[in-house]
């Protein structure tokens, strides 16, 4: 399964990513700098779930792309559908 998105939908997962990038450098800093547990969590709590929107995001434009690609031979759709639910399962 090819990662096939247009450019806006692109364009926001790697939005996403790279906010998410920069919260992760802002942790090892607070870690390092010794700071309080619970804004550490806070943050990475914060990470995790910039994380996990990115991948919905890219699962759901190939769940998209596969409903809307009707020449496919019905055990192919099915395959595709069983890996989907695979990787939305994997972020839950």
């Amino acid at each position: 399964m090819e990662l096939d998105m247009a450019a806006d939908e692109l364009k926001s997962v790697l939005n996403r990513l790279r906010r998410a990038q920069g919260q992760l450098a802002g942790i090892i800093r607070m870690i390092e700098e010794g700071r309080d547990c619970e804004d550490v969590i806070t943050q990475m709590a914060a990470v995790s779930r910039a994380l996990d929107r990115a991948g919905f995001a890219i699962i759901a434009t190939g769940l998209q792309h596969c409903m809307a690609d009707g020449g496919q031979e019905p055990a192919d759709r099915d395959q595709m559908r069983a890996r989907l639910e695979k990787l939305f399962l994997s972020l839950a």
